[in-house]
């Protein structure tokens, strides 16, 4: 693999930096750990990790959106609909 000028090889890595809490003397860690969770779903890298772990075919994606699509309408008329009459 040939190197860049600066010596820097030309894979690119994730930064991690956006995604660090830091906890200080007295402060709670339980309110940290909530912290770094909330920072790494907003980052969604759990999730490209989870859609990274096997392939899906283009087909499987398309349908997959598609179905959820369905389900989201279906439950948007479900809560405009009036109330099921019981008697």
């Amino acid at each position: 693999m040939r190197q860049r000028q600066d010596n820097k090889p030309n894979k690119q890595h994730h930064k991690v930096a956006g995604r660090t809490v830091q906890v200080r003397d007295g402060d709670d860690v339980n309110k940290a750990l909530r912290k770094l969770k909330r920072k790494v779903e907003d980052s969604k890298v759990l999730e490209e990790i989870r859609n990274r772990q096997a392939y899906e075919k283009p087909s499987a994606v398309r349908k997959r959106a598609k179905a959820s699509a369905k389900a989201r309408w279906r439950k948007k008329l479900e809560k405009e609909s009036l109330p099921k009459k019981d008697y």
